[in-house]
């Protein structure tokens, strides 16, 4: 290709809509006409693909991609890893949908679109570092604390219709139930007796939860060691331990410097405020959008703090005598918290 040929390439932007098995790509140019579309494998080949003949339609400004969390992840490493602009993109709009149709190539093309219009600015995050370690884990921790909590309430459930003579001498309570329910003998020639049969059901379930305590303990404690390696300012704080910690550094992510500031990242974990005012009433009101999962784990180190911490427990009590409701401090103390979050998240990552 010769030197003016280059210099006639147009600038593009590659949208994505990204699939478990397959990537399907629309090209752009920076004029707003679509000008390619193809479909490429979710491999490291496709991506290659995909990304040289990005190169073949002009210069690449960048990648407008949706799932970078999920489908695209492999995606979205690879460009980074090749140092091209990726952004990140919210799936269609149902609005969209309905004027316009959806299918693969129409979810790529709003994607570009949505890049060239300056709408997704969003920078994913990167799934390359100790971060996407804890979130392995983390995800790997809660799947289990789901399964012991299921195994439990099976277990009481199954107490409550078991025989008067078996139920009678178990104790109340899950954990205590199911420790008495591991010493059970089975008498497995006379299981066709509802007592036999019980008393396995409930020696399985018990011995199904003491597997998973031991599954969330080992996985608690590397996570643990983890945390306190990655984000020490953070866990020094009250009411911060370890679980919400991996929270808060998974919402995150390695590239701490994607946030703006930190109301961007309030607004992610939704604590920030949204004024609900109208006439003479002037308020605002909890966010419902954002990572819920995030916004469980400031909510709880406020639960925490209002418990244990005196400088909170005045900050409640003086608010509440100016006449605001315990929501409306309970927010406020969210907000705080998420920007000292913040704070520590920034100081911790940027210092390693």
């Amino acid at each position: 290709m010769t030197t003016s040929s280059l210099a006639r390439q147009p600038e593009v932007i590659i949208g994505v809509d990204a699939h478990k098995n397959t990537h399907h790509a629309v090209i752009i140019t920076d004029t707003g006409n679509r000008i390619a579309d193809q479909e490429f494998p979710a491999n490291t080949h496709g991506y290659a693909d995909m990304l040289s003949w990005a190169h073949d339609h002009g210069t690449i400004q960048a990648f407008g991609v949706e799932s970078t969390g999920s489908y695209a992840a492999g995606l979205a490493r690879f460009l980074i890893d090749h140092q091209v602009e990726v952004r990140e993109v919210n799936t269609p709009h149902a609005h969209t949908k309905a004027r316009v149709g959806k299918d693969d190539a129409i979810d790529a093309e709003a994607a570009a679109r949505k890049v060239l219009a300056g709408v997704a600015s969003a920078i994913p995050k990167r799934t390359d570092s100790v971060i996407e370690s804890i979130r392995f884990l983390t995800l790997t921790r809660d799947s289990a604390v789901k399964a012991r909590t299921a195994a439990i309430v099976q277990l009481q459930d199954i107490l409550v219709t078991a025989p008067a003579n078996l139920r009678e001498n178990v104790p109340s309570g899950g954990l205590a139930a199911a420790r008495h329910c591991r010493k059970f003998r089975i008498d497995r020639a006379r299981l066709n007796d509802p007592v036999q049969a019980v008393k396995l059901a409930l020696r399985t379930l018990a011995a199904r939860i003491a597997d998973l305590d031991a599954e969330i303990t080992e996985l608690e404690r590397s996570l643990t060691t983890l945390v306190h390696a990655t984000a020490p300012t953070l866990v020094s704080r009250v009411g911060i331990g370890a679980i919400h910690a991996a929270q808060l550094l998974i919402t995150v992510g390695e590239n701490v410097e994607r946030f703006r500031s930190e109301a961007a990242f309030a607004r992610l974990c939704g604590t920030a405020p949204v004024p609900v005012s109208s006439g003479k009433s002037h308020r605002m009101r909890l966010h419902r959008g954002g990572d819920r999962k995030a916004n469980r784990a400031l909510h709880m180190i406020a639960v925490v703090r209002l418990r244990y911490d005196a400088r909170t427990v005045d900050y409640m009590q003086r608010r509440l005598a100016e006449g605001l409701s315990k929501k409306d401090v309970l927010r406020c103390l969210k907000r705080f918290i998420a920007r000292e979050v913040f704070n520590d998240l920034r100081n911790d990552l940027i210092a390693a």
